[in-house]
């Protein structure tokens, strides 16, 4: 069984997602301890790339301090591993396939089941090319996560189907970024996905306040929050990490009142 469904065994799952190496790695692993520490219960860390198009201003932002920071893919592997040795929630990359394809697919998801990486999400990855690494992802146990979008229509019950992990349901068209509502008919989708799969579904793309969280988590399995922490890390820099804490002790309160 996917490590990534421990996740969602308590009740409805809070993801947080952290750029790495925004502001530095060890601003990135503190952080990380703290959102564990105060309820999150997945984290997807994000391996920067110069040109991540399916984020918004906030989370590019973090990219380029990153890499102008001078953070590699190898750097961000060994992180995983000193995380690993007291954080036991499950642990995914988010990032874009030409990062994995610079480094070798093979060698890349190898090295994931050896840090302790449970799985992997390429938004630039159509669902027609998955099986460009879906077989490296199978030899080493790393769950190729899909999404699945307010445009995916007719395509949502296939996707859900052959679905790893968990899907990562995108609440509405466009990049990443908090937003002031979520307009998307997202039941019906999710129903679709029921009806198609027993892997949970979390929501992400726009949520950045505990009422959204809990709306979400009402209608899937779990929300998972980006562009939010990431301001957070950015206003307050290597100070990061209690503010970060703080916030997603109150997102997980009021994904928690959803049940």
């Amino acid at each position: 069984m996917s490590k990534i469904a421990s996740a969602f065994e308590k009740g409805k799952a809070f993801i947080a997602f952290i750029t790495c190496g925004d502001p530095d790695l060890e601003t990135t692993a503190a952080v990380v301890r703290a959102a564990v520490e105060n309820g999150a219960d997945l984290i997807e860390l994000g391996i920067p790339f110069s040109d991540p198009t399916a984020e918004g201003p906030v989370i590019q932002g973090a990219n380029l301090r990153a890499l102008n920071g001078g953070v590699t893919t190898d750097r961000i592997f060994d992180l995983v591993r000193e995380l690993r040795r007291d954080v036991t929630v499950p642990m995914v990359f988010m990032t874009y396939a030409n990062v994995v394809f610079s480094y070798g697919a093979d060698r890349f998801l190898s090295t994931c089941r050896a840090v302790g990486i449970d799985g992997l999400i390429l938004p630039d990855l159509p669902y027609e090319e998955k099986e460009e690494f879906l077989p490296d992802c199978r030899r080493y146990g790393v769950d190729l996560i899909s999404l699945i979008a307010p445009t995916s229509e007719n395509r949502i019950a296939m996707i859900a189907r052959e679905a790893e992990g968990f899907l990562y349901v995108v609440s509405s068209l466009g990049v990443t970024g908090t937003r002031s509502e979520i307009k998307t008919d997202l039941a019906s989708i999710v129903e679709v996905i029921r009806q198609n799969t027993r892997i949970p579904c979390a929501i992400g793309f726009g949520i950045s306040t505990p009422e959204q969280a809990k709306a979400m988590a009402g209608l899937s399995d779990g929300a998972i929050v980006g562009s939010a922490i990431v301001k957070l890390i950015e206003k307050y820099g290597k100070d990061a990490a209690a503010p970060v804490g703080e916030y997603v002790r109150r997102m997980k309160e009021a994904i928690r009142s959803a049940e």
